[in-house]
């Protein structure tokens, strides 16, 4: 199967699990057990982006600056700083150790 085959399966997927989620009944969803898996599942989403993005390149394993920007964004947020400042204190570590010639 060529590339486009699977984008379209792809998308296929995507779409029938949207419409899906629509057909769910209301009172499913008010229930306190099926709102914790809801929000577990997109913490355990936004993490695994999280990783992916920052340790990977391609098909490879990379050890850049990205790594150290989350880390400076990680002790930001354990100071319990605003998000902006924990955004601009990743961007800056990342920056300037790209600027150093690291990553």
């Amino acid at each position: 199967m060529t590339l486009w085959i699977w984008i379209l399966i792809a998308c296929a997927i995507s779409y029938l699990t949207k419409l899906a989620g629509y057909l769910v009944p209301a009172k499913w969803m008010k229930n306190q057990r099926m709102s914790r898996i809801a929000a577990t599942m997109t913490i355990g989403l936004l993490a695994s982006l999280t990783v992916v993005n920052t340790f990977s390149s391609g098909q490879q394993l990379v050890f850049d600056a990205r790594i150290c920007a989350l880390l400076a964004a990680a002790v930001a947020l354990l100071l319990r700083a605003p998000f902006l400042v924990v955004v601009i204190a990743g961007a800056a570590a990342a920056a300037l150790l790209r600027l150093a010639g690291w990553g």
